[in-house]
């Protein structure tokens, strides 16, 4: 199985640090057994590119993501104040999905399910797959942009301890919880100065 073994961020190591997460002397945040790599320098914002364990050598771009190959982390991940356990999902915008989905299938990814729906307000189309302990969904319109375009990641969500402890660490800074797709899930986001949306659910 293609798992993800790493995330470059282009975001600041201390504006992760002060929301509670846990990040070490060469600005690596393993949350599970995903390593999210910070580093301001890589891009104005965002997601860069991801790392996959198990995928086929050579890879440089699935659909437009950058790519390389990568190892799973080993080592247990530290404990985050803000209470992180794993990344839920890792989500990626497409203006194509069945079109990225082709290219995922390719990897060696089988799709896990894919739906309509206009959860976030408006009409859209959801793929699903499991990289390791992470879904991979990708959304895009109903129908595919004539524009056409690259993919391109967008944001995680995480599964939380606890969503009352992550509010008492944030204060402010974390957004009301509301009901998840996923039956019986609550999902915010942290409102702080990161350069990548990050969304907190509840086990």
């Amino acid at each position: 199985m293609v798992w993800i073994a790493e995330l470059l961020v282009a975001d600041e190591p201390e504006a992760w640090r002060e929301c509670g997460f846990t990040v070490d002397d060469d600005s690596v945040c393993q949350i599970g057994t995903v390593r999210v790599r910070l580093d301001p320098t890589a891009a104005d914002k965002g997601i860069v590119s991801w790392a996959l364990h198990d995928a086929l050598e050579g890879t440089t771009s699935v659909d437009g993501l950058t790519t390389t190959t990568g190892v799973v982390a080993e080592a247990p991940p530290p404990v985050h104040k803000i209470g992180a356990e794993i990344i839920d999902h890792l989500v990626v915008l497409s203006p194509d999905v069945v079109r990225t989905v082709a290219v995922l299938d390719g990897l060696g990814l089988p799709l896990r399910g894919m739906k309509d729906s206009d959860t976030y307000g408006k009409p859209m189309r959801q793929a699903f797959f499991r990289m390791g302990e992470v879904i991979l969904e990708v959304v895009g319109g109903p129908e595919a942009d004539p524009r056409g375009g690259p993919a391109r990641f967008y944001g995680i969500a995480l599964t939380m301890t606890s969503l009352d402890d992550a509010k008492s660490f944030l204060g402010d800074r974390m957004g009301t919880p509301k009901p998840a797709a996923q039956e019986g899930r609550l999902i915010t986001t942290i409102h702080a100065d990161l350069r990548v949306p990050v969304a907190l659910m509840s086990a």
